[in-house]
């Protein structure tokens, strides 16, 4: 894995293979057995958790539990097929579209800057009546995305693609926040890349050649949105009692923090589909429970899956023993956790803004602690740099090296001292209170105790977390945080350079929902991201996007603690259960149960 040369896309598949095979037998994880007959209708699938989600409107999602749920009740043009097969489930297909664009079949243009995607008939939303979904519903699905209110988490992936999209952002930007001012806009304003052939047909003009266009409108930010999202501001609290769907659940309860329900959408229709089934008649997601009550009750059978929590630490070791063939446990190629440093807190006389503070930060961490909290290192790697293995521009590096990964209270001191914090700081640490989060923050506390840093921990719920903290420009800059520990999965995998580097460290589209949580804007940075997008030769580009990964760790950025691999379970009964790297879970529209 900790190759020193730049990890092209053929590596990624064979590394990602390795990963899951060296997970070994019964608990490598992929599908259970289907039980005979094949598969099996009716029931009702119960999730179990701590917490909600983080919004429940498309736009503005942008979190692995968010995708657990749009994956059931929202579609986008290009998705994931559900496999066990590493190469097919991090490859595009169809979805609403009828095809993927090839420069063969007529869908990408010549110069590679042009999209015609043709939609499918008999995809459809619960309205009533149930009416088509058109080429117009993804226009404005993508035009709701920098809507003032609730905007999405990685503009640029639209804004630095898409023509004309910037612009359109800008001006949205100063748009009022009331529904019928954005109503207002999206009707009035258009975005120039985005155009229809009647119905059926989407235009997408790019601003150059960009081959992870398919990956871009895979996600559910890019799902499409019924003329109906119109009358409700972005993602309140009116507009998650009035979602509609076209995927083959509807959500039909939404108890913030409690429950959410979801039926089968009668207006779906399996032939329209080729990537989700709607196997189980019922989906139940109960929040407010941690880790321990989830494993006990899904072990017991009268729960199915983990929501939003993982097999506790404890657990694995017996269940991995027992070849228990309930148990998977899964590569994610991921950042997580990563110690989040808050570069515009006011707090310590602007301390985190000094990048000789952080970078004597960067030496306190014992990142092996953390990994215990994890289940140690049979389930995690210490990790130094920005991009993970496994992922492109991925190069090893380690400028703040510590004996063990145990961290270097000394050094950490010293170099304090030298930035003028003799004294060391005091940090508030916002940290999420279920799960394994409040242990993680009570490592990094020790750690940083014992570099003279003291930190007040503020335990927040989940559903609070990224809201009304890390995504909040304004709680961000009033000092509310100074450090967290957020976890990054990448967006896609494979062609997948700008889904670590761009949302989360180009500066340039810093703003309400951004995953730049802690502002860092460098415009060494911004360029490398820049010359990585306009690379057609895809080592160049993996060179830049490590070039960018040197600069960002210089800068100490953040201070990065480990990649992971996830342990998950579920009851019995569930039947093919695949996992999806992208909800880091099980795909609930794949999956059926035996039994009722």
């Amino acid at each position: 894995m900790r190759n020193r040369r730049p990890l092209a896309l053929a590596s990624f598949v064979a590394v990602l293979a390795l990963l899951v095979a060296a997970c070994g037998g019964k608990t490598s994880g992929g599908t259970s057995s289907s039980g005979s007959g094949g598969p099996k209708y009716g029931g009702t699938l119960k999730l179990l958790g701590s917490s909600d989600v983080d919004h429940l409107d498309t736009a503005s999602a942008y979190y692995t539990v968010s995708y657990t749920l749009e994956r059931a009740f929202a579609r986008q043009l290009f998705s994931y097929p559900a496999s066990t097969d590493t190469t097919k489930a991090n490859t595009p297909v169809a979805d609403v579209a009828t095809e993927v664009p090839t420069t063969a079949n007529g869908g990408i243009s010549a110069d590679g800057k042009t999209y015609t995607i043709h939609l499918r008939s008999g995809v459809r939303w619960n309205t009533s009546p149930a009416r088509e979904v058109t080429a117009q519903d993804f226009v404005r699905g993508l035009e709701r995305l920098c809507n003032p209110v609730a905007p999405v988490g990685a503009p640029g992936y639209y804004e630095n693609t898409i023509v004309g999209m910037r612009q359109y952002c800008d001006g949205f930007a100063k748009a009022g926040q009331d529904a019928a001012s954005i109503r207002s806009y999206i009707q009035s304003h258009h975005v120039a890349g985005l155009t229809t052939g009647g119905d059926k047909t989407l235009v997408v003009h790019l601003l150059r050649p960009a081959t992870d266009l398919t990956n871009i409108l895979a996600m559910p930010f890019a799902s499409a949105a019924p003329v109906e999202y119109l009358d409700h501001v972005p993602d309140s609290s009116d507009f998650r009692h009035h979602t509609i769907s076209d995927g083959p659940y509807q959500i039909v309860t939404y108890q913030p923090g409690k429950e959410i329900d979801l039926d089968k959408n009668p207006a779906w229709q399996q032939s329209a589909d080729p990537v989700r089934h709607q196997y189980v008649d019922h989906i139940q997601i109960t929040e407010g429970q941690d880790e321990g009550p989830v494993q006990q009750q899904i072990q017991a059978g009268s729960a199915d899956l983990e929501w939003d929590t993982t097999v506790p630490t404890a657990d694995v070791p017996q269940l991995q023993r027992s070849e228990d063939g309930r148990l998977g446990i899964y590569p994610a190629l991921d950042t997580n956790p990563y110690l989040l440093l808050n570069l515009q807190s006011p707090n310590n006389h602007g301390a985190l803004a000094n990048v000789k503070v952080r970078q004597a930060l960067e030496y306190a961490i014992d990142k092996v602690a953390i990994g215990q909290v994890y289940g140690g290192p049979s389930l995690n790697t210490p990790l130094d740099q920005v991009i993970p293995p496994g992922n492109i521009g991925y190069q090893q590096f380690d400028l703040y090296s510590t004996p063990g990964h145990r961290g270097d209270a000394a050094t950490c001191k010293q170099l304090l001292t030298q930035a003028g914090y003799p004294n060391g700081l005091v940090l508030t640490d916002v940290a999420r209170n279920a799960g394994k989060h409040p242990a993680v923050a009570q490592a990094v506390q020790a750690s940083l105790r014992a570099c003279g840093v003291t930190t007040k921990i503020v335990p927040v719920s989940q559903a609070d977390y990224y809201g009304k903290y890390l995504n909040d420009p304004a709680a961000s800059k009033r000092g509310v945080w100074d450090i967290s520990e957020p976890g990054w999965v990448p967006d896609w995998y494979g062609n997948n350079g700008r889904a670590i580097v761009e949302p989360l460290f180009d500066g340039r589209t810093y703003g309400p929902n951004s995953t730049d949580y802690g502002d860092y804007n460098s415009p060494a940075v911004n360029k490398l991201i820049d010359r990585a997008l306009a690379s057609t030769d895809q080592q160049a580009a993996a060179n830049r996007w490590h070039q960018a990964d040197l600069q960002i760790m210089r800068d100490a950025a953040i201070i990065p603690i480990e990649t992971q691999r996830n342990p998950l379970f579920h009851s019995s009964r569930v039947q093919n259960a695949t996992y999806s790297p992208f909800s880091q879970n099980f795909d609930i529209t794949n999956l059926w149960l035996n039994g009722s």
